[in-house]
């Protein structure tokens, strides 16, 4: 015997081949068809968590700012604060509780205003509608410092061509020293009754854009 063993090669028929080939192929598409990984499915579908979080992020970021933009717009350009009218250039207060007139004189200060003086019928006319519907309101008119001498609160006396007193008024009866503005005109009252006020300042220039 050789010191080599001979290796016999068997050839394959042409059946055999068809065979052996068609297995291979079957193998092939087998592995072909299997599905990815567990763990290659949740990391992408993590990513995809992650970028849908992120825009969804953003967007709320986006109308945050476009939202505070408005707010500031807003406040810049109001002529008048939250809860007060504006009316020809003026802000004007309506409170809404009652006080007597000199604690009503005292609200407006603080609010940097005064309680209001009345310059024109126009403005007579606004305040009349309001006073329809509120009641009785204090403006800032009085003769205290000389009975029957009626001056504004800013010093200034009453014009004789800009009054609306209702008929009769002002009679004093009862040491009346204030006026109030009711649904008809004005009137004189006692200067404690507690009564609705009105407060007047000038409105904010708003700038051009």
């Amino acid at each position: 015997m050789s010191d080599f063993k001979q290796v016999r090669v068997q050839q394959l028929d042409p059946l055999e081949e068809e065979l052996a080939a068609s297995s291979a192929r079957g193998s092939l598409s087998h592995h072909a068809l299997q599905p990815p990984s567990r763990a290659g499915s949740s990391a992408g579908c993590l990513s995809s968590s992650y970028a849908l979080l992120g825009l969804q992020l953003l967007s709320l970021m986006v109308l945050a700012g476009l939202l505070v933009a408005v707010l500031a717009q807003d406040r810049l350009c109001r002529p008048c604060p939250w809860d007060w009218t504006f009316f020809q250039g003026h802000c004007y207060f309506f409170s809404k509780s009652q006080r007597n007139w000199h604690d009503s004189v005292t609200a407006c200060q603080e609010e940097g205003a005064q309680l209001v003086v009345i310059n024109s019928a126009e403005e007579q006319n606004f305040l009349l509608q309001i006073s329809k519907n509120k009641g009785s309101t204090w403006m800032g008119l009085s003769d205290l410092n000389e009975e029957a001498t009626w001056h504004w609160v800013d010093g200034s006396p009453l014009s004789p061509s800009l009054t609306y007193w209702n008929e009769g008024e002002p009679n004093n009866v009862g040491e009346e020293d204030c006026a109030e503005i009711t649904d008809s005109g004005w009137n004189d009252a006692k200067c404690d009754a507690e009564k609705f006020w009105v407060c007047k300042t000038s409105s904010s220039s708003c700038p051009n854009t």
